[in-house]
């Protein structure tokens, strides 16, 4: 943590050449990247502290909201701008990234520490159930879509449908919510509550609201330079919002989730990585649903055909990976191995 704090120089020099136009855009980006690292420390910081103090399940609900606020800032941002289909692209990004990078490198680097490390498999097979109900959800406005030409819906009723099951999927995260913060295990609280509060409650919240605003500032400063560095490096807009804005974008909790699972609090990553997919599938995207229309550039749930294929994947691997409570760095690599894949995938496409 100490030799990460330094680090911090690097917020006000990112916005320094952010508004002076100093040293193009390959230099904000890479100021404003590097600047989230020390950010993101302090965010984790904080996560552990206020895991301690309240329990791993809202400590990891904590963070994934606070961490998704700069996506959802980000997002709008971008829906203002009329870029539905890179919101959109965005949104299968951020959920295939939580999953299989955010999970990937916590089980990789977790397991070579600590070899086989484990989880609550009751709250994990209620959070593999509900990811597979998000994708298929998120899948079922582009089938109709896409379906045969003689019954297929017209575009207004494809907004009608998308619009209802964005109110349907924010009820079923509420009652998410609800289950998840009423079921107990005793033994993964234990795993989680090795060790003693160093900073007080509020003290620790207010590290982590604190944190988080740095890392919306920076995650917008970042994004903003995206599209000419992409241009730049002849990157598509595709393997921009599919790959590049969710991976910078939400980079805070990744560095979070992998801090507390080389630690061996794997439930609290689990949560984050987990939590975070979900409250993107369940809660962030239906708000942008709603969000769109009142900007007057309406979107619907319509992804295509290479943004569902890499969503149902990677909820695939990820149900059959984290039922049994168990977890190693092979299913680590597993993970990481088919994010790779896809994302030369999508830089071909």
């Amino acid at each position: 943590m100490r030799l990460i704090l330094p680090m911090l120089v690097l917020v006000p020099v990112a916005l320094i050449l952010e508004f002076t136009h100093t040293g193009g855009p390959t230099a904000v980006f890479l100021a404003s990247a590097l600047a989230l690292i020390p950010l993101a420390g302090l965010l984790g910081r904080a996560t552990e502290e206020v895991a301690i103090y309240i329990g791993p399940k809202i400590g990891a609900l904590l963070n994934a909201t606070l961490g998704n606020a700069a996506e959802l800032i980000i997002t709008i941002i971008a829906l203002r701008e009329g870029l539905v289909d890179v919101v959109k692209a965005s949104i299968a990004g951020s959920i295939i990234g939580n999953i299989l990078v955010v999970l990937g490198l916590s089980m990789l680097l977790g397991g070579f520490k600590h070899g086989t490390q484990f989880f609550d498999p009751k709250t994990a097979g209620t959070n593999a159930t509900m990811m597979a109900l998000a994708i298929i959800s998120l899948s079922i406005p582009a089938a109709f879509a896409l379906g045969p030409v003689t019954n297929r819906p017209s575009s207004q009723d494809i907004a009608f449908l998308s619009d209802g099951m964005a109110v349907v999927l924010i009820v079923i995260y509420v009652l998410y919510i609800i289950f998840s913060l009423r079921q107990t295990s005793p033994e993964a609280e234990s795993r989680e509550h090795s060790g003693e509060p160093t900073i007080r409650l509020p003290v620790a919240i207010a590290l982590m609201v604190a944190s988080t605003v740095g890392v919306v500032i920076m995650s917008e400063v970042l994004v903003g330079a995206i599209e000419p560095v992409s241009e730049a490096w002849g990157l598509s807009e595709l393997f921009i919002g599919v790959m590049l804005i969710p991976l910078v974008g939400n980079i805070a909790e990744h560095i979070v989730a992998v801090q507390v699972a080389y630690q061996n609090k794997m439930d609290l990553s689990l949560g984050i990585a987990i939590g975070s997919g979900l409250q993107i599938a369940l809660f962030v995207t239906p708000v942008l649903v709603g969000v769109s229309i009142l900007i007057g550039h309406p979107m619907t749930l319509v992804f295509t055909s290479y943004e569902l294929a890499g969503l149902i994947g990677a909820a695939l691997i990820a149900v059959l990976i984290s039922v049994d409570g168990e977890s190693n760095w092979l299913e680590g690599a597993q993970l990481l191995a088919l994010y790779i894949m896809l994302g030369l995938a999508f830089f071909f496409a």
